[in-house]
């Protein structure tokens, strides 16, 4: 009870330390992901022919159904091996996604959400192939 009393006395005692903490937390991005890289990645999904992206972040695979939009995401769970992030877009639209990742490689993706005031839910696999090519 001690530890937990000191951490809320330094919690409370410095908020300034513990918003910059946060927001540094924030920046590095999910820690499911930190094992994942960027790249050529492969997107299948059940009814729809498989689509190859060149992605610098695979956080950005959380809106696929919004790929482009000017969104703003938010981690609202992280875990080692799963996280969930929210998204939202300006002009409308947004979406809820849990990232799976199976290995550094190979990721499961469960997203919902609205796009062009209609709703979507499915789940896609993606496959990082390797670098992005050369321009």
């Amino acid at each position: 009870m001690r530890g937990v009393n000191i951490y809320f006395r330094l919690c409370i005692g410095r908020p300034a330390a513990v918003l910059v903490l946060a927001a540094l937390t924030a920046a590095a991005g999910p820690s499911a992901l930190s094992r994942v890289s960027g790249g050529l990645w492969q997107i299948d999904r059940e009814g729809a022919a498989p689509a190859k992206l060149c992605i610098a972040n695979p956080a950005a695979l959380a809106q696929l159904e919004h790929r482009g939009a000017a969104c703003k995401r938010a981690v609202v769970r992280d875990g080692a091996m799963e996280t969930t992030i929210h998204y939202t877009c300006a002009g409308g639209g947004f979406g809820h996604s849990t990232i799976t990742v199976l290995t550094p490689r190979s990721l499961r993706i469960q997203t919902q959400g609205i796009a062009r005031d209609a709703p979507f839910n499915y789940t896609f696999q993606a496959r990082r192939l390797g670098d992005c090519p050369a321009h």
